[in-house]
């Protein structure tokens, strides 16, 4: 039986030894290497020639995208499944985009684990099972195919303001602080906060303010819009 050849990438080395563990149990599989890190990625996967990468989507201190790019421009062949807690819509486009054909949450069970890494071995593409059947799934579906990440991002407009806010949220500021950084109401404020959740298909503070990190959109929006606008 020809096993699937799984290099893993995890920082926290209780979950990557607990992995390794349970997938070595597998007939069908089989853990070449694990590393806490992923520097020196091309070097592990040119040494181990994986079939399917399973990578942390949020490894400390480095980017999980630049990996994910720099693994498929190198070794089209191997397939890559990432491991998150809570995604947002715009990771899952960005890592899609990318080339990983897999998605498993932290705490999904060990079943899911195994039929993700089987599927996506066969070839199949795994979303996140939140988003499965849900209108962004066929923008997904489609824009892999006939759209570019900035198409998708034009399609959100925001106003100046919308993309203050977004700035000063990202920098921690509280609705309270940021009217009173930009002369304007609390209620105001929650508004434009509303209004950017809405356009975003975010839930919360948090999720915009990881938005806000991941863009470049947001960075001189403060600088460049007046404080008297709306």
């Amino acid at each position: 039986m020809k096993k699937i050849k799984i290099l893993l990438i995890e920082d926290n080395r209780l979950l990557r030894e607990g992995l390794t563990i349970i997938l070595k149990k597998q007939k069908d599989m089989q853990v070449v290497a694990t590393f806490g890190n992923g520097e020196n990625v091309s070097m592990f996967m040119d040494k181990h020639k994986p079939d399917i990468l399973l990578l942390d989507l949020g490894l400390r201190n480095q980017n999980s995208l630049k990996i994910v790019k720099l693994s498929k421009q190198n070794f089209i062949e191997t397939k890559i499944i990432v491991m998150y807690l809570i995604p947002l819509e715009s990771d899952v486009f960005d890592f899609v985009q990318a080339g990983v054909s897999g998605f498993i949450l932290k705490d999904a069970n060990v079943n899911d684990l195994f039929k993700t890494n089987r599927d996506v071995y066969k070839g199949i593409k795994v979303l996140p099972p939140q988003l499965t059947g849900t209108l962004f799934t066929e923008i997904i579906n489609y824009a892999i195919n006939e759209f570019t990440p900035s198409v998708i991002d034009k399609s959100v407009r925001m106003t100046k303001r919308e993309k203050q806010v977004i700035e000063l949220i990202a920098d921690g500021l509280t609705n309270k602080e940021i009217a009173q950084k930009l002369h304007l109401s609390p209620y105001t404020v929650k508004s434009h906060v509303h209004n950017i959740l809405e356009k975003l298909s975010l839930s919360t503070r948090v999720q915009i303010a990881k938005h806000a990190h991941l863009s470049d959109d947001y960075k001189i929006a403060i600088d460049t819009t007046s404080l008297l606008e709306e």
